[in-house]
Order: C-alpha cells, then structure tokens, then sequence
C-alpha cells in the first residue's frame, strides 16, 4: 500500500490538476496559485472556499464553474455572514445558469444554520456537517478533508470508477466502496491523496476508454484489462415537456411570475398561458433540465387590459437585476432577435 500511495502521489505531483483555485486556498498550497487567483481568493477562509466549490461541482462541470461562477459568487459573498445576511432573490441571481437551484438555496440556509449555531463557521466534523441541507456523505468528507486538513475518505461518481476497477467490485454498494474508501486512504497526505483519485477518476480511469497504460494504478490494479465490466452506468429516463412561453407587454412593462414549482422554484419566468388571441409566435427553443426534454414556443403579446394576479411588472432594464430562470433567459433571447428583425 505505501508503494501504491507514492505512486498515486508521484503522479499527481506530475499531472494534477494542482492549480484549480479551490485546491490553493490553504497556504501550504497556494504556491500553485496564479497571482490572479490569489488576488481573488486572499480573503476567503479555506473551509468557506472549498465548501462552495463542492456545492457549485454537484452535476456541473469543472470548467463551468471555474470560468462563470466561483469567483463570482465568492466576489459577492465572501463569507458565511455575507451569505446569511443576503435575501434568497441576491443568492439566486448570483446562482443564475448554474442550475440545480436547491442548491443555492441550500448554500443560503446553511449559512444562516452556520452563523446561528456554529459561530458563522461551517463545522469541522463530518458528522454536523451532514446536518447541513444539502451535504451529503461526500460533500461533508470533501470538506473535512479539504477545508480542515482532516484524514478523512469518501466516495463520489469518480472514485467509486477507480476503486471498483481496482478491486474488481461489480455493483458494490456505497458502503462497501466508502469501506474501501478509508482502506486506501493515505493517512499522511491525504489532502494530495483524495485530489489524486478525483483526477485520476476524471483524466485517466475514464468511463469509456480509459487510459490504463498511463494510470498510477496500472500494476497494481485489478481490472486492468477488463475494466469495461466495472464501469457503472446510469441511464437518466427523460420526461418531454412542451411549453408555451408567453413575453406579455403591458403599459410597456414585462409580465413575470416567480415560479412557485419545484422547477425553477422562486426564479421568475415568463408566462405559461394556454392562448392569447393577440399573440404572435417568435420562435422555440429546446431546453434539458435534471429528468425533462423540454420543447418550448415562445408567443409575444402586447396587451396593456392583461389583468395581474400574482404576476409583477418589470421595465426591461430591471430584468438585468432579477434571477431569471434559464428558460426565462432563451425566452428573452428569443424576443430580442424577434424585436431586432422588426
């Protein structure tokens, strides 16, 4: 096992991903850091870093976040109090196509739990971390782990790849991996460790067509050469979904509605509406959202009698300071091109 643990480490010294901002915030580290990144990150706690860079990481990938929402958010709310003290409409406008907002409203209820209960710092400990809304088993390892500096394992999608091929495990359970997890862990550097094993789940030991002759594993591994039977596949059942959108003008103000479904919850969208005799088809667009396959037809009205219910009114240089949904954000594209082409 230490031979294999210098192995991992030795590759990851040569082909990590060492500079991803979230991986510098503790000091021992921040010689990976650009001067930009520093800069950027000079005010955040290590635990605060890493805790939104997990969150924002859950079904998003690393190049997304990196490049249109970690600072960004972080610029906005550097700290657990900032975040608590913010209204859920400023988190969610921040959060603006990332997606999965539940777990922006997570981030936003556990800052208000952390500054409540924990002295405005995010708990050290797995066990109160997992107390949080929206931390799971992982999450709370990878913060422990990360944050604190904790000798701590878990298990995500890439790790489960990498540690079932190495013991050759067809569908193991997440208790037997996370059992697996702690044996393999490299309890004198198991910050380098864990990174190691998220790149190499991430660059090497790929779902298809895996690099094994480059892989740190490779002699001591398993499945070498029959990994293809310990790749575990989820299939998504997608749902269609059909809508009309409707971008109704009234008194040459917009008419939205905050979302009170579980789809976009509390983001404003655009009207659904069954008909209008007025309206004018503008265009349709395709959407992919978590189980759904959405078509949607975007109309234009303009109708200064439209009654308003639970709808408000927005001119159009206030929607730049709403949290639109993304279906919000293409219908309203649509309607630029539309508006432009007159």
């Amino acid at each position: 096992m230490e031979q294999i643990h210098q192995s991992i480490l030795k590759w990851y010294e040569n082909n990590g991903r060492k500079a991803l901002p979230w991986r510098t915030l503790h000091e021992k580290f921040k010689i990976h850091a650009s001067k930009e990144h520093l800069d950027k990150l000079k005010n955040i706690h290590p635990a605060y870093g890493v805790y939104i860079s997990e969150i924002m990481l859950q079904q998003t990938q690393v190049k997304s976040v990196l490049q249109n929402y970690y600072f960004q958010f972080l610029n906005q709310f550097d700290s657990l109090v900032k975040l608590a003290n913010a209204s859920e409409d400023e988190v969610l406008k921040v959060w603006q196509g990332l997606g999965y907002y539940t777990r922006a409203r997570n981030l936003h209820k556990s800052a208000k739990i952390c500054v409540k209960e924990f002295n405005s710092m995010l708990p050290s400990n797995v066990q109160d971390l997992q107390k949080l809304p929206g931390i799971g088993a992982y999450s709370a390892g990878a913060i422990a782990c990360f944050g604190f500096l904790q000798n701590e394992a878990f298990v995500d999608a890439n790790i489960k790849r990498v540690l079932s091929r190495f013991y050759k495990l067809e569908n193991a359970s997440l208790k037997l991996l996370f059992q697996k997890a702690k044996e393999f862990l490299n309890h004198s550097n198991s910050f380098e460790h864990n990174q190691a094993l998220l790149d190499i789940g991430a660059l090497v030991c790929l779902p298809k067509n895996a690099k094994c002759q480059i892989c740190p594993l490779f002699e001591f591994c398993g499945a070498k050469f029959d990994y293809e039977k310990y790749t575990i596949k989820k299939k998504i059942a997608y749902e269609n979904l059909d809508l009309s959108l409707y971008v109704v003008l009234k008194n040459n103000q917009f008419i939205l509605q905050k979302s009170k479904q579980k789809l976009y919850f509390n983001m404003y969208n655009f009207l659904e509406l069954k008909n209008h005799k007025n309206a004018i088809y503008i265009g349709k667009f395709k959407h992919s959202y978590t189980k759904y396959k959405i078509t949607a037809k975007v109309f234009f009205v303009q109708d200064d009698s439209f009654e308003i219910k639970d709808e408000e009114l927005f001119t159009y240089e206030q929607l730049s300071n709403l949290a639109l949904s993304k279906l919000a954000l293409k219908t309203l594209e649509i309607y630029k091109k539309y508006i432009h082409a007159l």
